[in-house]
């Protein structure tokens, strides 16, 4: 499996396990002490797809960059 694959997949899940979260945490018949795990479970599922959601923008930025400079090479050669 690619890395790319895998932080897609990794995003795909942690967004669905998170909508589920959100789903229980709503449905407000969690004790506190549940409500916290889930909560803390959130915020692990949050940081987890904005990190890839970075990491991604970041690999855009990139290729941008490189697809600018290759058209303008590509431009030249005309």
């Amino acid at each position: 499996m690619s890395d790319q694959h895998a932080a897609e997949t990794g995003f795909e899940a942690a967004l669905g396990e998170l909508e589920q979260l959100v789903l229980r945490m709503e449905g407000g018949e969690l004790s506190l002490e549940d409500s916290l795990r889930e909560f803390e479970r959130g915020v692990q599922l949050i940081r987890r797809c904005q990190s890839v959601l970075q990491d991604a923008e970041q690999r855009v930025l990139l290729l941008g960059q490189d697809g600018a400079a290759q058209a303008f090479q590509a431009g030249d050669e005309q």
